[in-house]
């Protein structure tokens, strides 16, 4: 994939994912029948996808991914780590911190990934189109969000329909953007203002504020956020072979 770097973000602490976190870096954790950790899905599906640079963004219990992908050469790929600087705080920080030490450049187009989600998701498709809207930034987004509670429609005092687990009906982020590096410099601006920089809540809220394009590429790709304790114990490794199993054969 010509000028595009990947970019996984797996330095957080995994908070939502303890007890497990005591012991393994979240994006670690073992997946699928083959008992995989997360990470190693997130490499297969960009190399499958032709991004062989990779930039992970580490820093809590950095060395289980230091040591378990080295330079990346087994997968494929080209990969450097990079520690998060207390100075750039947040995972734009972070992102920020490597445009300074210069592990990405503003030359590059960037694909984020947020390293603590599964998925099937095309990718090259979405490069594609981000880059045929010119975008500064293109999200990601899911048509296929299931709410966690059930839904009530009151009149008055009466519950006249009850509906468990509706879909949401509107697009979601799913932890997965491409952004033009040349944007990153923005990200001075939101840490002298506030110390600390999130890549959604902060940047692309800018961007749009500025009356940049932010593009919505709207999918029904599988997806699954891996961040909690309660959400892996209800992961279907099996399903997860099934969807995902094709990364472990793609030898191109």
């Amino acid at each position: 994939m010509r000028n595009v770097k990947g970019v996984i973000l797996c330095g957080g602490q995994g908070k939502r994912l303890r007890p497990l976190t005591f012991y393994f870096q979240k994006t670690m954790i073992p997946v699928g029948t083959k008992q995989k950790p997360l990470l190693e899905y997130v490499v297969r599906l960009l190399r499958h996808h032709g991004i062989r640079d990779i930039v992970m963004l580490v820093d809590y219990k950095a060395e289980q991914i230091e040591n378990y992908f080295g330079d990346g050469s087994r997968f494929g790929v080209r990969i450097k780590c990079l520690r998060d600087d207390p100075r750039f705080k947040g995972n734009a920080g972070a992102l920020y911190n490597a445009l300074v030490k210069g592990y990405v450049s503003t030359s590059e187009t960037l694909l984020i990934y947020y390293g603590d989600i599964l998925s099937n998701i095309d990718i090259s498709e979405l490069l594609v189109f981000h880059r045929k809207q010119k975008a500064a930034a293109t999200l990601a987004l899911s048509t296929k969000y299931h709410v966690d509670v059930g839904v009530a429609e009151v009149e008055g005092d009466v519950v006249v329909e009850l509906r468990e687990k509706p879909p949401l009906g509107r697009p979601v982020t799913i932890g997965i953007l491409a952004l033009e590096g040349d944007r990153l410099p923005l990200v001075r601006e939101i840490l002298d203002k506030k110390g600390v920089a999130d890549i959604m809540g902060d940047l692309i809220p800018l961007l749009i504020e500025r009356g940049e394009v932010v593009a919505a590429y709207l999918t029904d790709a599988f997806w699954y956020d891996v961040g909690s304790t309660e959400k892996y114990e209800r992961l279907n490794h099996e399903k997860v072979d099934e969807l995902l199993g094709f990364l472990f054969e793609d030898s191109s």
